[in-house]
């Protein structure tokens, strides 16, 4: 997509672009779908394929080359994020997780926390993402978890909830309030909050028995719990108070990059679903040439190519360095619901067999649902495009 002149606006991948796909799309038909369901059933942790994909920078896409990551834009992990997805949701999850776990490093930290931290994932650590409690997920702002400030340290507590990545992460990026006081405060508890690093081998630190879920088995999923943990001064991200401004930048480079996973279950659940339609024969004619299932089909494919482009607008919106507020909640939301709409419209076209856990279908359907509600719930988004909407007006 070139920035100037007669081709500014080009639907067309180039061909690093290209390039980038091929090696995510070869990594999910090779490495993740095939195995896919054995994570599925078992709930295991998917080592061996996160270890290769670390191998392949994946687990770094989002930390610039100079910190020892892939240093992808925002447009090609989309690319990546969506190819990966198709093979497996809970899969792709578990190795992107990490760069949401590491991304409040890269936005607020020092050059010196980039470094480590950006160092410490090119040698094999995992990140994890300390946002959600159990009575703020929605309501950033709601979270109760403190860090006091004792000398040179601060004194965090308080416990966070469906952390994905918790079991296996080296450290997290955790928001608390360093100034509890302005909690209760509505006009100023936006600027109470701070992030900081914090290790998993630190005193104080545990984390509970991974959660069990309707879907991304194979994406480890528990609460993280801070019981007096000393935290370092020197390991708080940014200026003291900037947490909240932090978590939304946050969002607005992640949003994209978990529509676009979206797309790739939806774009999954559209090719098993047309690839059984052509197979399968009711009254002496393969299914799609029924009315019924063929229009379904097209509405799938309509719906996923839509939710496609938004997400490529939202990512080229951040990677121009224009304010993506707004099309990344439009991703967000257009690809969390079309995507769970395809999987069900997919199961139906299979019939009797789309319900059965033998056939693809019946897992896609309960993988994508939690689309509609992490990184902010469907309704959430559709609280922020009429905030944007109406901004300055």
């Amino acid at each position: 997509m070139s920035a100037n002149g007669k081709d500014s606006i080009n639907f067309c991948l180039n061909d690093e672009h290209q390039m980038i796909q091929k090696l995510a799309r070869d990594f999910a038909r090779n490495e993740i779908a095939p195995r896919a369901e054995h994570y599925d059933k078992t709930h295991e942790y998917p080592w061996p394929i996160i270890r290769k994909a670390q191998e392949l920078g994946l687990t770094t896409m989002a930390v610039p080359e100079k910190y020892g990551g892939l240093g992808l834009s925002l447009f090609e992990e989309s690319l990546v994020t969506e190819e990966l997805a198709w093979g497996c949701s809970g899969i792709s999850t578990a190795i992107g997780v990490n760069g949401l776990g590491v991304l409040p490093v890269m936005i607020a930290g020092s050059e010196e926390q980039k470094h480590e931290y950006g160092g410490r994932m090119a040698n094999g650590e995992l990140a994890a993402y300390c946002v959600t409690e159990p009575e703020a997920g929605s309501d950033v702002a709601g979270i109760k978890t403190t860090a006091v400030r004792d000398g040179d340290h601060f004194i965090l507590n308080g416990s966070k909830t469906f952390i994905t990545g918790a079991t296996n992460a080296g450290f997290y990026s955790v928001l608390a309030y360093t100034k509890p006081d302005m909690r209760d405060d509505h006009r100023h508890r936006y600027k109470g909050m701070s992030f900081f690093v914090v290790h998993r081998d630190w005193a104080g630190v545990s984390v509970g028995k991974p959660f069990e879920k309707m879907g991304q088995h194979a994406s480890d999923t528990a609460e993280v719990i801070f019981d007096n943990v000393r935290v370092p001064a020197d390991h708080i991200l940014g200026e003291e108070g900037t947490g909240f401004a932090t978590s939304m930048k946050v969002f607005d480079k992640s949003r994209p990059s978990v529509a676009a996973g979206a797309v790739g279950v939806a774009q999954r659940a559209l090719d098993e679903a047309i690839k059984y339609a052509r197979d399968r024969v009711t009254m002496g004619h393969p299914i799609w040439q029924h009315q019924a299932i063929g229009h379904m089909l097209a509405d799938m494919a309509t719906q996923v190519e839509a939710a496609r482009l938004l997400v490529w607008r939202a990512a080229w919106d951040y990677d121009r360095g224009d304010r993506n507020t707004s099309h990344a909640a439009m991703a967000k939301a257009f690809a969390a619901d079309i995507a769970m709409k395809v999987t069900v419209d997919a199961v139906q076209v299979f019939g009797g067999y789309g319900y059965m856990s033998e056939y693809p279908v019946e897992k896609l359907m309960r993988d994508i649902k939690i689309y509609q509600i992490y990184e902010g719930t469907s309704q959430i988004q559709r609280n922020i495009i009429v905030r944007e909407l109406f901004r300055g007006r």
